[in-house]
């Protein structure tokens, strides 16, 4: 049995003195991952500090505020105003194009030509709405 545990140290040392000192490749890619758990663990380490700072200094995640009901609701009250003119803009290019085709006895050709003249008109409407800088209703 001895001679048996003796054989692998021998050939082993034959194998090292054959490649002249070189490490094999999985001696390489343990350095390798060695050297990336470093790194992690220096990023893992640097994110934690940053997290903690971020705490203490009673700041949220992101660095960002909860948005107020107010604003909310400001918001919300912008939406329903910016949906409200274009769909009316549009329902009454579409009326006064369907009661010109009644008048006049045609087919619905001024329908589709209001309706059409309606979404421009709504869609400037959005536009006047968006240009407008906060804070100004009253101009």
């Amino acid at each position: 049995m001895a001679g048996r545990g003796e054989q692998p140290d021998k050939d082993q040392r034959e194998q090292d003195e054959r490649r002249g000192g070189e490490p094999t490749e999985d001696e390489r890619r343990e350095r390798e991952s060695e050297g990336l758990r470093a790194r992690f663990d220096k990023l893992s380490n640097a994110l934690d500090a940053q997290r903690d700072a971020h705490r203490s200094a009673g700041t949220s995640n992101l660095g960002q505020e909860a948005p107020s009901p107010a604003s909310m609701g400001n918001a919300m009250g912008l939406a329903f105003r910016v949906l409200s003119e274009f769909v009316a803009a549009v329902i009454v290019g579409a009326f006064i194009g369907w009661w010109i085709d009644r008048v006049a006895g045609t087919t619905p050709a001024f329908l589709i030509i209001f309706l059409l003249m309606g979404a421009a008109a709504g869609f400037w409407n959005v536009y006047r709405i968006a240009i407008k800088p906060p804070g100004s209703e009253g101009r």
